[in-house]
């Protein structure tokens, strides 16, 4: 008994050196573990771990994961510096605890330096779930557990198969509208079209039927697992359209003024961006508001010139319905058609001035008017019988006769002589 004391001594020497060092430098770590449950019994669940540390300069260290899943059977596991991976099954349902915790590397007596645990549900029916969309101009526009009254309505299955499990099955699909209406297919969707205003439930009954060897007798054998599914539905008034009323052109600084008509039932959830492309509107990544109408005014400024593009979706609860107008933005400066326009009255002066030069050249020259001295004054008879006594005197002849008419012949010609003869000249 007593050379066995320094044989416990040294032991515990050495223990108490392997725990100092699990610690090196109190370096925080945390460690995350995640599965992709719930999955049927029979298949693979595949479960995470991955170590991070708070201290950066720690990295020089190797690590090991130790791993408890009993009584899951464990297919494989890989392990890297930071994580590890391990899949496992079982053929019996139930909830499992899957616990992990890290040492560092060849140190098994070390504390571990992070431990972690997750939850494994393992199930014995097909596991998946249903999704509602709503179809609007073929093409899918809402997402979730809600529709609208009078439109076509895609309702589907999503098969949870993360290990393949299903791979060689055969599937059959009975559904349940909650009105009277069923149907069978064999396609993992349906339409439906939802006519009924308030709130339905849709029942989905999934069967999944396929051959394997036996694991007794070695034969083939029939192997056949079931799911049902259950999807509450809300029948609401869609959004069917929206029209954007304004102008696709604007210039630089100028306010653009845009009207929208949204064809739904309000109040509404309106969101708006304008970008240099058109882009999906995804999360609250834009200028959103609240209207009680089917109408929103909206005014835009521009700075730079380009092409633009405002994006709009209108939501109702969980459907949505988005639309695009593309705006072309002009530099400042002069708009083509005010060009056109002055073109075109300089082309019209520029014609007239020709057409009026054209008609004044044609256009006769005004007339000159002569005005003559002539004395008016009136002479009397007495005058006018000396005149005549000194021509012929008191005895008329022939010959008197024809001098006196040759006289006045010659005084009318030189007055009309002088008539034509201007002596001052006006210009009227």
């Amino acid at each position: 008994m007593v050379p066995a004391a320094p044989s416990m001594l040294r032991l515990t020497c050495v223990l108490l050196l392997l725990l100092g060092r699990a610690d090196p430098a109190a370096v925080d770590y945390g460690l995350e573990i995640t599965n992709n449950g719930p999955i049927t019994s029979g298949a693979q669940a595949t479960i995470h771990a991955s170590l991070s540390t708070k201290n950066d300069s720690d990295t020089s260290h190797l690590f090991h994961f130790n791993w408890i899943y009993a009584p899951l059977i464990l297919i494989e596991k890989s392990e890297q510096r930071f994580s590890s991976v391990i899949n496992v099954t079982s053929e019996f349902p139930g909830i499992y605890p899957v616990s992990v915790w890290v040492t560092h590397k060849n140190c098994w007596l070390c504390r571990p330096i992070a431990r972690n645990v997750t939850m494994l549900e393992i199930t014995e029916y097909i596991t998946g779930n249903l999704t509602i969309a709503q179809i609007e101009d073929s093409r899918i526009t809402t997402r979730g557990s809600s529709s609208s009254m009078g439109s076509m309505t895609r309702i589907s299955f999503c098969l949870h198969d993360p290990s393949n499990y299903f791979k060689s099955a055969s599937f059959v699909y009975s559904w349940d509208f909650g009105d009277g209406v069923y149907q069978i297919t064999k396609e993992p969707f349906v339409y439906y079209n939802c006519s009924t205003p308030g709130n339905g439930t849709v029942h989905l009954k999934v069967i999944a039927e396929w051959e394997q060897v036996g694991s007794i007798v070695h034969e083939r054998e029939t192997v056949q697992k079931t799911g049902d599914f259950t999807t509450a539905l809300e029948l609401l008034d869609a959004v069917k359209s929206i029209d954007v009323v304004g102008s696709r052109e604007t210039h630089v600084m100028e306010n653009l003024s845009l009207s929208l008509h949204i064809n739904g039932t309000p109040p509404l959830a309106l969101c708006w961006l304008i970008k240099s492309e058109c882009i999906p509107l995804e999360g609250e990544k834009c200028h959103l508001v609240v209207i009680n109408g089917s109408c929103y005014n909206l005014s835009h400024t521009f700075s730079d010139a380009g092409q633009y593009c405002l994006s709009v979706r209108v939501e109702k609860g969980v459907m949505m319905l988005q639309t695009y107008h593309e705006i072309e933005v002009r530099p400042t400066g002069i708009h083509p058609t005010f060009f056109v326009l002055l073109c075109i009255t300089l082309a019209s002066g520029m014609l007239g001035l020709v057409l009026y030069t054209t008609f004044r050249s044609n256009t006769p020259q005004k007339d000159l008017v002569e005005v003559a001295d002539f004395d008016f004054s009136p002479l009397s008879d007495k005058d006018m019988s000396s005149h005549l006594g000194s021509g012929c005197g008191q005895i008329c002849c022939r010959s008197c006769f024809l001098h006196s008419s040759q006289e006045a012949a010659r005084e009318s010609h030189e007055l009309l002589y002088s008539f034509y003869k201007p002596l001052k000249t006006y210009t009227v």
